[in-house]
């Protein structure tokens, strides 16, 4: 246990220990403190700038990815400087040149059932920056088992969510949400978007909870659910109740150990290639560029939103939105092969099964989508 600060520390601190509900016991606290951030993006940039900012000891860093260009819109833990480095170590250097009195560390590995419980079990508090479902309901399975609060937050274009999830004193994720949603209903923000912003305003709010949390102060979002609209600035509160059929935290829980998640969910839960439409469906942009020139009139069918064509399009194709493929089917003619294609292949692989059902058949799925056009045969379209 440390029992004093430095008086460097007193001073980086000051504005902390002048307020009665921290002060230097509160401050020392946090100094003992330890705190998981699953996730470096969007979420965990904010979450884990603000911690060390404010002096928790020891912070915890699970992510597997490298730093893109196109996550610097909003993860500000990172910079063009560290473009295609490791996130966990992008996020390293920034911590300790923001506080170096502080300890981290990184676990450059998928966070899943078979490694979970090891990297949590010494950490206080569990932080959820994550951005799909199985890592979601593994994270809150994990809280629960170890007796730990979840800070759980999420982000959609304009909208966020935030709650403390704490079985010992309230509800867990399961308890609200006791199912996933199918597969594919709910877009990623790779797919919808997300206002760069956003992620900062939810991100600070959990780790306004977590410092509650530790200091034992104020009224953590126990039981209540914060819903934020950024284009309205409008905070709703949503009470939350412990559902006793809760199957992980009810007094009569089935799960007691880690499952499969992805299996639970019907998704992947960590980065995989999500452009394809499976064995058969698939079409590479350079096999579609010698389709086109034997058959100029090959009909391509972008399942992208309108707004997205001002971005990048190929010429001739026909537009219909994902959303729409199910009501304007009529507008294709099933005797007729085409090209499905949207930003990555996701949405067109989808759009894909949407059509077979209908009785479609003569279809191929443009694997990377125009993005992979974009970088394998028209360098002219930029990559978004």
């Amino acid at each position: 246990m440390i029992e004093e600060l430095s008086h460097q520390q007193i001073l980086r601190y000051s504005r902390h220990l002048l307020m009665p509900e921290v002060g230097l016991q509160g401050q020392i606290k946090l100094k003992n403190s330890s705190v998981l951030v699953i996730g470096t993006g969007g979420l965990g940039s904010p979450v884990a700038l603000y911690l060390a900012a404010a002096g928790i000891g020891r912070i915890g860093l699970v992510d597997y990815d490298i730093v893109d260009s196109s996550n610097l819109q909003r993860q500000v833990i990172h910079g063009t400087s560290t473009v295609n480095k490791l996130k966990v170590e992008s996020a390293r250097d920034r911590l300790m040149d923001l506080n170096p009195d502080i300890q981290i560390d990184v676990y450059n590995e998928p966070y899943t059932s078979e490694n979970a419980l090891r990297i949590a079990k010494d950490y206080d508090v569990i932080i959820d920056g994550t951005d799909n479902f199985p890592t979601r309901y593994l994270t809150n399975d994990v809280a629960v088992f170890l007796g730990k609060p979840n800070i759980y937050g999420s982000i959609f274009r304009f909208d966020g969510q935030v709650s403390v999830f704490y079985a010992k004193e309230g509800p867990c994720y399961r308890c609200l949400f006791p199912e996933p949603p199918p597969p594919g209903l709910v877009p990623s923000c790779a797919e919808g978007g997300v206002l760069g912003v956003l992620p900062g305003t939810i991100g600070t709010l959990q780790a306004t909870e977590a410092i509650k949390v530790l200091l034992g102060i104020g009224e953590p979002l126990i039981g209540k659910l914060l819903l934020y609209n950024a284009l309205d600035m409008s905070f709703d509160f949503v009470k939350l109740k412990k559902n006793p059929n809760c199957r992980v935290c009810g007094p009569n829980a089935d799960i007691k150990e880690l499952i499969d998640y992805e299996e639970f969910c019907g998704v992947p839960g960590h980065h995989v290639d999500d452009t394809s439409a499976g064995a058969g469906w698939d079409i590479t942009a350079q096999e579609l560029k010698e389709r086109l020139e034997h058959d100029p009139n090959l009909l391509l069918l972008d399942v992208r939103e309108p707004h997205e064509l001002e971005i990048a399009a190929i010429k001739g194709a026909k537009n219909i939105p994902l959303g729409e493929v199910a009501q304007r089917m009529s507008e294709l003619d099933s005797a007729e092969e085409m090209i499905v294609f949207c930003k990555r292949g996701s949405r067109s692989a989808r759009a894909i099964e949407i059509l077979s059902s209908a009785g479609f058949k003569k279809m191929k799925n443009l694997k990377g989508g125009i993005n992979a056009w974009a970088e394998e045969v028209d360098q002219s379209l930029p990559l978004y």
